[in-house]
């Protein structure tokens, strides 16, 4: 039985044909969207991983740095050093598409007075402490960015495979057996009405 009840006439069946043969090519485009989009996911992840450990060596260098300062300088010598320094970040988020799929991209921008304090009353510490966090907060750009995208492309897959799955176990089956329903149908009615012209044909003839 049919599962678009439609009455099976010739233009209903040029209509399902077509609608078919649009599904069949949608489902083929969706495929590849699927296969690109997968790669790029799995791509993203191997560049997460190492902007994750970047990161994590990143942070413990700064860490490091920051224990150095404070054996040279001292904790209170640190904190009012700390709130003499202005320095000011932004993020600047841009984006770029994959397969339609808004993904960021995260820049991280500094603005300062310097100096901050007299540099040689200072030991280098705080400055090579200071250059580490900024340092930091790069590799963190970089790692957010990644996983974003990660996250939005995963989101995107699972609803492109919906939608494939649903062309596959659905739509397509139930377009091509209302395409073979109707075409059964019309062949019946061709046999019949070939029959019933032959028994015209032979009465007019009085056989």
């Amino acid at each position: 039985m049919a599962k678009y009840k439609l009455a099976p006439t010739k233009t209903n069946l040029l209509k399902t044909k077509r609608n078919f043969a649009f599904a069949s090519e949608g489902h083929s485009l969706l495929e590849d969207k699927r296969e690109i989009l997968i790669a790029e996911l799995l791509n993203l992840k191997e560049r997460a991983k190492k902007a994750e450990s970047e990161f994590g060596q990143a942070l413990e260098a700064a860490y490091g740095a920051l224990q150095q300062a404070i054996v040279k300088e001292g904790r209170l010598s640190l904190g009012e050093l700390a709130c003499a320094s202005n320095i000011r970040y932004e993020v600047n988020i841009g984006s770029h598409k994959v397969m339609g799929v808004d993904l960021p991209r995260l820049n991280i921008s500094s603005s300062a007075t310097a100096p901050f304090y007299f540099p040689y009353r200072i030991s280098l510490a705080v400055d090579e402490a200071m250059a580490k966090f900024r340092e930091c907060l790069n590799h963190l750009a970089l790692y957010a960015q990644y996983r974003v995208s990660i996250l939005r492309l995963a989101r995107e897959v699972k609803k492109t495979m919906r939608r494939v799955n649903a062309l596959e176990k659905i739509y397509l089956p139930d377009y091509g057996e209302t395409i073979s329903y109707i075409e059964a149908f019309l062949q019946e009615q061709e046999r019949e009405s070939f029959f019933i012209q032959k028994l015209i044909k032979k009465k007019m003839r009085g056989e």
